[in-house]
């Protein structure tokens, strides 16, 4: 083809078709040249400040405003901006830097660990939606280095309770603790001051005495996001647990609920290979397992001891929430062990309540059962208490409670009604939940609107759990077995008019006491 043919065709002009049939690949792309700016003049300027700014003490070097106003005062230069400036000084200051052999190249060095050596810690935040509600909570991650080998928890709270039952129980897993150091980031559950720009850290009291226990060796990494990449096999586990396996967000009733499906988890992630591996993680890490240290034979106490005054509504305050406690502990004070999930509250040596720990602040969690012993002397506080809104939330007071207690009021008032239903809420301190609601129903069945009358149909419930229904009835060697009569016969008997046996006999033990001693 002509080249006035290869023109038409492909819509060229002569000059490229010439550069195509010289060469099949085309010429490079001319660079653009830079567009001139109103700053174009004083970069020099710019370039010498920020070069003697090298060698220039640290507190005592220039800002860009400080840049600013010198090209201002000095160079009249009253065409140009501030942002200008920033712009400029922001790319360039790192370049200089570079270019005088004093800047850090951002790089990464390839690590060896030795196997049972060393671990990395750290929390990540999850969404969890508990109990139908979407709540943030936190994940803790114990990651052997050598192995991959990690153990995860759930808390409701990243504090120093979470922190230390983690640890507690990733070390029981694990059947051992790290020989070596195990990394940290700069978090308030074991740092308390961080001394300069040095490795020293001022740490907290109880982590030391935890460290202590366990024999743990901490190297805490550099505070902020400096420090993120000498933890990354955490940081990186972290970010995979919570995509692979929490995505989507898991809807569950109770943490421990969501807490036993990871440890199910954990299991199954013995079997993956991280990378390109030869091995799984279930087979380095048994091989690494045997070179732990044993773990310690006493227990550590997890949870942090305090001192709360009860006040007059029968609650204390534990970390910005409250909680119930028995109304006869009013005005004393208590001692409350505070774990990452629950807490416990204790009057002197006996435990007097445990709850669940609250996740948000300014929540309150109220047992019905410590305010019975109050609403018997007040039954018409019981409807619009709160304790009762909560236990109805919890499906501890059923509507089988309110028929029961609609029927009561109607057969004996409002305040006798409601009274017999606190004195049956007092038996579910004796009696089991679900023998309680079968007495209850049975009670509303037939009518009988007393606390006697459901105890009696409780305790049948619980009898009938209880009695095995296969097994024969002993028989005594040499006396003939009993066997009751039907009911229709035992409907025809003649009534029974043998006189009642009477224990006035025993008056005669009464003769030895003395006058002054009456018999109560």
């Amino acid at each position: 083809m002509s080249v006035r043919a290869l023109k038409r065709k492909y819509g060229v002009g002569y000059e490229t078709v010439q550069r195509a049939l010289a060469s099949s690949l085309p010429e490079p792309r001319k660079k653009m040249r830079p567009r001139e700016t109103r700053l174009d003049p004083y970069k020099p300027v710019i370039d010498a400040i920020l070069t003697a700014d090298l060698t220039a003490p640290r507190k005592q070097r220039h800002t860009v405003k400080r840049i600013y106003d010198r090209l201002l005062d000095e160079h009249d230069a009253a065409d140009i901006s501030y942002q200008m400036v920033r712009g400029y000084v922001a790319d360039r200051r790192e370049e200089i830097r570079l270019l005088t052999g004093k800047g850090v190249v951002d790089a990464f060095v390839p690590q060896t660990h030795k196997p049972g050596a060393e671990a990395e810690v750290d929390f990540g935040d999850v969404t969890v939606k508990l109990a139908g509600e979407l709540v943030t909570c936190y994940l803790f991650a114990f990651r052997l280095s050598y192995s991959g080998k990690a153990v995860h928890r759930i808390f409701a709270s990243a504090g120093q309770e979470a922190f230390f039952e983690g640890h507690v129980h990733a070390l029981n897993v694990l059947g051992g603790v790290p020989t070596g150091s195990v990394r940290y980031d700069n978090l308030r559950a074991a740092v308390a001051q961080v001394l300069g720009l040095s490795r020293r850290r001022v740490e907290a009291e109880r982590w030391t005495a935890f460290r202590s226990h366990y024999g743990l060796e901490a190297f805490y990494c550099q505070p902020g996001i400096r420090g993120a990449h000498e933890k990354g096999g955490v940081e990186g586990q972290i970010g995979w647990f919570r995509r692979n396996h929490l995505v989507p967000v898991p809807e569950v009733d109770t943490l421990a609920e969501l807490n036993a499906m990871i440890d199910r988890w954990d299991q199954e992630d013995d079997a993956r290979r991280i990378r390109s591996r030869p091995r799984t993680i279930g087979e380095y890490f048994a091989a690494e397992q045997p070179l732990l240290v044993p773990l310690p034979e006493e227990p550590f106490e997890t949870g942090r001891l305090s001192t709360p005054r009860v006040d007059r509504y029968s609650q204390i305050c534990v970390p910005m929430n409250r909680y119930s406690v028995p109304v006869r502990l009013i005005g004393r004070t208590v001692r409350v062990m505070l774990h990452a999930s629950e807490l416990v509250v204790y009057d002197g040596r006996e435990e007097v309540a445990r709850h669940e720990r609250l996740i948000a602040r300014g929540a309150t969690r109220l047992d019905l059962d410590h305010y019975l012993e109050a609403l018997v002397r007040k039954p018409g506080a019981l409807p619009g208490a709160t304790a009762l809104d909560q236990a109805r939330a919890a499906g501890r007071f059923t509507p089988i409670h309110d028929a029961w207690w609609q029927a009561a009021v109607k057969a004996h008032g409002e305040r006798e009604g409601t009274r017999a239903l606190i004195e049956v809420l007092l038996l579910s301190r004796h009696l089991p939940h679900e023998h309680l609601i079968t007495g209850l129903a049975s009670a509303l069945k037939t009518g009988a609107l007393t606390a006697d009358a459901v105890a009696l149909e409780a305790r049948k419930a619980a009898d009938a759990d209880t009695e095995p229904e296969d097994l024969p009835q002993p028989v005594v060697p040499g006396q003939p077995g009993f066997t009751p009569l039907p009911a229709a016969v035992r409907a025809h008997l003649p009534p029974d008019r043998r006189p009642l046996p009477s224990v006035a006999h025993y008056d005669e033990l009464l003769r030895l006491r003395r006058p002054d001693r009456p018999t109560p």
